[in-house]
């Protein structure tokens, strides 16, 4: 008869203290606790699933019933009550699923069964695994017999739920806080198993399954099992992450090197590629976090032990993170974490992604202390930064020039008189040409702006200096402001475009408000805009002062409430009117 196979999740099962992996605080109190003969009437066991809890149970019970315990208090295997055990015919040790057997009557004939003592060994044990699905009469019923059991009775209950269980159930239980296993112990066993199986693995293989299980061991091997089923005994790491479709490291450092030269062509090539593949967006944006954490993390020496890699790979990420910035990883990171964040509410989610692709690779063409962004991933490409560095951005104004022959260009550009009114309208993208009209009807340009067809195209083929900011400029800047709200938030956009604001003497926004509200509604994002000016202008210490007519400043009356009690106080008789007569606001 052909041999039958076992999971390895079963076949190796822990026995003993020693074997058990990754819970090494747990196991230790345990031991000590047999060999003082300070054992508790009732224990709790708690911590996510795959972590080693009904096993440490078993083991526990099958201990303090040993009869010939090893100096490392340890059970011997041989004794009848060790044998009974691991033939599952053992009486003294009692296994129930509350997930099946959460009713009240379910635990009365649990109470009726705990009254009788052990035929042989010295503890009855019942494990109560999953029993946060006790009910609440099932946990009432429970109290008194989990308080005062008899001498020969412990309880051990199980649960990856700790905050579901009763408060005066907890205060009966010593709790044990079973915690995820580390990815170096789950490697260490999942290499222990395949020399025993005779299976060759490589160790980042084997990392990636690590990482797959989540600190469950379980998981581990059940995941273990599946990749052996379709490598055989020869476990290769690309056929690991084929397998469980899992994102090559490859893609994310290609994509690294593209951020640092810039060339955002090829990272939305990559990123494309990767979702022919059948990836998930959300996973990639998450992987990618992750790496970006792991670059950071192997910069230092100090913090490179944080890394969970495989050798070969580690040694990779610490090869890639010289060539990178801290400023360009933090950086990298502050996008990608408000990405994710906004990733479920996208309407586009693949254009969020691109996005946000693009503005890592401009990350390292940004002079340091530029902001990038102005809150939301989208905004690098609503407002590029680039102007601040370099004189792109008026290409198309200064297109027209060259198809003209080179002699007569210097004279063909001053001769339209309107020329340098166009182009000033012409750079706004908001079309906004009325209000910058009637903004030169209200002030007059400054004799700086004005003075020659050669300042006013200065103004617009070069950077403006911080001593070149007009009232123009600054009106131009804040309707590009204000139309980025302009469907997300209308109110916001009505009334920055109601408003023109103007330069003081000193150089400070003076914006002129009709009321409080106005007011508060300005200073909601104060911050922002400031950030969105100070960066199109070149002025880094930009300050906005707001002035509101006197008369606007007095509290207005809006609710009932507010309305009563202005008319009670010119007529104090108007509340003992209200009184009488039994009237409310409602």
């Amino acid at each position: 008869m052909e041999k039958q196979f076992i999971v390895s999740a079963r076949k190796y099962r822990p026995d003993s203290f020693e074997t058990v992996v990754g819970q090494p605080s747990i196991t230790r109190t345990l031991k000590n606790a047999i060999a003082g003969n300070h054992l508790a009437h009732a224990y709790l066991f708690t911590g996510p699933r795959g972590v080693g809890k009904t096993t440490c149970a078993r083991i526990f019970a099958k201990t303090i019933n040993c009869t010939n315990l090893s100096p490392e208090t340890e059970a011997c295997n041989t004794c009848e009550a060790c044998l009974t055990f691991q033939e599952s015919r053992s009486f003294n040790i009692h296994e129930l699923d509350a997930a099946s057997n959460n009713h009240v009557e379910d635990i009365r004939n649990l109470i009726d069964q705990v009254r009788i003592p052990p035929q042989t060994g010295k503890y009855s044990v019942y494990i109560i695994d999953e029993v946060h699905m006790l009910s609440q009469a099932a946990f009432n019923a429970f109290l008194k017999t989990l308080e005062e059991p008899p001498a020969h009775a412990i309880f051990i209950l199980a649960t990856t739920e700790k905050h579901k269980i009763l408060p005066t159930i907890l205060s009966r239980c010593q709790v044990f806080d079973f915690h995820r296993i580390q990815i170096r112990d789950i490697i260490g066993q999942l290499q222990e198993i395949a020399d025993k199986e005779g299976i060759t693995a490589e160790n980042s293989a084997l990392n990636i399954i690590a990482q797959k299980a989540d600190g469950a061991m379980r998981d581990a091997l059940s995941i273990f099992d599946q990749v052996v089923s379709f490598c055989g005994n020869h476990i290769t790491y690309q056929q690991v992450i084929d397998h469980l479709n899992v994102l090559d490291y490859d893609y994310f450092f290609q994509l690294t090197g593209f951020f640092l030269n810039g060339d955002f062509k090829q990272a939305l090539l990559i990123f494309n590629r990767i979702l022919e593949e059948g990836f998930d967006g959300h996973n990639f944006i998450s992987g990618l976090s992750t790496h970006f954490r792991d670059l950071l993390v192997s910069k230092d020496p100090q913090t490179v032990e944080l890394l969970e890699v495989g050798e070969e790979i580690g040694r990779k990420y610490q090869q890639v993170a010289e060539s990178c910035s801290i400023n360009f990883l933090y950086d990298g990171l502050k996008i990608l974490n408000e990405c994710d964040l906004a990733f479920k509410q996208a309407k586009d989610p693949r254009l969020m992604i691109e996005l946000a692709l693009m503005s890592l690779s401009r990350i390292q063409g940004i002079p340091a202390g530029s902001d990038l962004y102005s809150g939301k991933p989208i905004a690098p490409a609503v407002a590029p930064l680039a102007p601040a560095t370099q004189p792109a951005a008026p290409v198309p104004v200064v297109a027209p020039a060259p198809t003209m022959p080179p002699v007569p260009a210097p004279a063909a550009a001053p001769s339209p008189a309107p020329t340098p009114a166009a182009p000033s309208a012409g750079r706004s993208p908001l079309g906004q040409m009325t209000r910058l009209s009637d903004l030169q009807n209200k002030k007059p340009i400054t004799d700086e702006a004005t003075s020659s067809s050669d300042t006013s195209r200065e103004i617009k083929e070069d950077l403006p200096a911080p001593d070149e900011l007009t009232d123009k400029l600054l009106a131009s800047y804040w309707l590009e402001f204000a139309e980025q709200l302009k469907n997300d938030q209308p109110r916001l956009y009505s009334t920055l475009t109601s408003q023109i604001p103007e330069l003081s003497a000193d150089k400070k926004i003076v914006l002129k408000l009709n009321n409080i509200l106005q007011e508060k509604a300005i200073r909601s994002i104060q911050t922002e805009l400031l950030q969105f000016l100070r960066a199109k202008s070149g002025h880094r210490n930009l300050e906005m002062l707001t002035d509101i007519p006197l008369e606007q400043t007095e509290k207005k009356l809006y609710t009932k409430e507010e309305k009563y009690q202005h008319l009670q106080q010119k007529n104090p008789d108007l509340d003992l009117f209200r009184q009488s007569l039994g009237l409310d606001f409602e």
